[in-house]
């Protein structure tokens, strides 16, 4: 019986199995922000223990910090015991910190792909659900909460149950102007919130073989909606050329010899998964969410569902989100006004996802009473975006160009909604609150935020064709 790609990379790392069926599991890299590890670092000093490895922990600033132009730690002041904690933990511990001030910084699943630090096949974690957006490289990759934080900052090891395993395939090329975000949120409607629980998952498929490895990082990022804390994406060529000259992937001759043991890391042609999902990608449509939950959604040309034609088990659930979101059954969801858009995120804060929006937005403006933040995911993906000029497309069409950092997605910081507004936002979840007590959040692709932001409404991107430079390039 052949193995999948899931089993190979556990093995790898598999020291024992103890005597209650876990494996103990070794952990080449271990990512933390400000917000999860402070707490474990104080645990750690309360046992007497010391971090084991500090060179294979980095750390980075990017979830209670604000975003605004010019900012600094202390810029929003609750935030600020959370920055200055990390910064005296990881100095006292010899851990490498991307500070406000480096070139470096930016959201933890922006820049571990960016700087190489996630690499095919390694065991990567981090205190944060949205870690399995490195999957996207073909690492094995999820998150861990505080005590878990603790025990990998002490060992370097973490105490596991092995997860079943989950394929999803997708054939079929996904249409024009459709993206990896629809792609992904179409996935979660078919699966469910809960469809993938206890369950590693691969994505294959000749659709998802065409993806760039920035939209194989935005399918695997919300692998948690799923349910799931792992989703994965075996590496290819794509995958190789992406990484070759990263900071801290290998280089020269260590390089090739990796890509040589990086071809390996796939499925066996007749490996066994404990389940498997199928999908068309050429029958997916640009999607919004409608509810309160990932997978609450329909493409943009549908309507509200009426929660009367859904199972009972879905009835409640979907009867209480349109009331927390203000919805009618049959309402089309193109038109559904909105007040804010949020351009941004883990999921779609990469320059691919900068450049799709902007070439919408060139030579648009923004709606009038529409207030609209477009964040780069890090302080590279900044950069760039400004020697394209992609800074001043979106001021230009009206929108605010800020600092690198997980804004409006978490909300932990001074960007976030007030009651009653409504955003169409390119983050990850949509549930009552994510964005800001009372606030209503509709989940879709940057052109589709670009798209409402200049409509003032929910709409349909395709049309919106770009006009301005970017028309030239598709957009990319």
């Amino acid at each position: 019986m052949g193995r999948t790609l899931i089993d190979k990379i556990w093995d790898m790392h598999r020291i024992s199995t103890l005597p209650d069926g876990r494996d103990l599991v070794h952990i080449d890299r271990h990512l933390i922000h400000e917000v999860t590890s402070p707490i474990a670092f104080a645990k750690l000093r309360e046992a007497g223990r010391t971090v084991r490895n500090p060179e294979l922990t980095f750390a980075t600033i990017d979830h209670i910090v604000s975003t605004r132009p010019g900012r600094t730690g202390e810029t929003y002041a609750r935030g600020a015991a959370f920055v200055q904690a990390l910064r005296r933990e990881t100095a006292a511990a010899g851990i490498k910190l991307f500070d406000l001030d480096s070139d470096a910084q930016g959201i933890v699943h922006v820049i571990s792909p960016e700087l190489g630090l996630a690499l095919p096949g390694l065991t990567m974690v981090c205190g944060d659900s949205h870690t399995c957006t490195l999957g996207g490289l073909g690492a094995l990759a999820f998150g861990i909460g505080s005590s878990e934080i603790e025990q990998v900052l002490a060992t370097q090891c973490l105490a596991l149950h092995r997860p079943r395993t989950l394929r999803i395939h997708v054939d079929g090329m996904l249409p024009h102007a459709v993206t990896a975000k629809d792609l992904i949120l179409a996935i979660v409607a078919q699966v469910g919130a809960r469809g993938g629980v206890g369950h590693a998952v691969e994505y294959a498929g000749s659709a998802i073989r065409t993806l760039s490895v920035e939209e194989r990082l935005t399918i695997c990022n919300m692998t948690i909606e799923l349910g799931s804390r792992i989703g994965l994406i075996a590496p290819d060529e794509t995958v190789f050329s992406f990484l070759r000259g990263r900071d801290y992937a290998p280089s020269g001759a260590a390089f090739d010899r990796a890509i040589s043991e990086w071809r390996g890391l796939c499925s066996d042609e007749d490996a066994d998964f404990d389940r498997e999902v199928r999908l068309r990608g050429d029958e997916i449509a640009p999607t919004v969410t409608w509810g309160t939950s990932p997978d609450q959604t329909a493409p943009i040309d549908g309507v509200v569902p009426d929660p009367g034609t859904m199972t009972t088990s879905d009835q409640s659930a979907a009867t209480a989100a349109l009331r927390y979101m203000d919805l009618q059954p049959g309402m089309p969801l193109d038109g559904v006004p909105v007040t804010r858009v949020f351009i941004g995120s883990c999921t779609n804060g990469r320059l691919s996802d900068l450049r799709a929006a902007a070439a919408l937005l060139e030579g648009r403006h923004v709606h009038k009473g529409v207030r609209t933040l477009v964040v780069p995911g890090s302080m590279r993906v900044k950069r760039l975006a400004e020697t394209e000029g992609l800074d001043r497309i979106f001021t230009t069409a009206g929108a605010e160009w800020r600092e690198p950092g997980c804004s409006m997605c978490c909300a932990l910081q001074d960007d976030s909604l007030s009651p009653g507004e409504r955003c169409a936002s390119t983050s990850n979840r949509n549930f009552e609150g994510r964005q800001g007590a009372g606030g209503r959040t509709h989940l879709m692709s940057p052109a589709m935020a670009a798209a409402a932001a200049v409509a003032g409404a929910i709409t349909d991107a395709r049309a919106y064709p770009p006009k301005g430079r970017l028309a030239e390039c598709g957009g990319t």
